[in-house]
């Protein structure tokens, strides 16, 4: 599995963004796809993720109202729709495809396959 992120960017503050993810693997419906976001000096942060149908999404209390996943299993492709973009949110955005229990679906060990990140950046 092959995950390529873009769609970064330098925003203002309360803009918006749209990230994309592109899968090159045949089985893309098979796998949980998570969106995760690593800032300078901190971890890395679960932000969003969608089951293998597109039927279930989940946030981040943080995100949660504003950013928006969903999937195209036609295309294999993930998308995240950020909204009212705070400072603070600057970071690099991950895509990331994995198989597991709907309980672990914020945790980043669980997934198993990584793109290479797309850079967002919100000044103030």
């Amino acid at each position: 599995v092959q995950l390529q992120a873009y769609g970064g960017g330098l925003v203002q503050a309360g803009g918006s963004l749209r990230l994309t993810c592109a899968a090159s693997v045949r089985t893309f419906s098979m796998y949980t796809m998570g969106w995760f976001r690593q800032a300078p000096g901190k971890e890395r942060e679960f932000v969003a993720a969608v089951s293998w149908s597109g039927g279930r999404t989940y946030y981040s209390d943080s995100v949660k109202g504003r950013f928006t996943i969903s999937r195209d299993n036609a295309n294999n492709t993930v998308l995240l729709q950020m909204n009212s973009l705070k400072p603070e949110e600057t970071a690099v955005y991950y895509c990331a495809a994995g198989r597991m229990i709907l309980t672990n679906i914020r945790r980043g060990e669980h997934y198993a396959y990584w793109g290479q990140g797309t850079k967002v950046t919100v000044s103030s």
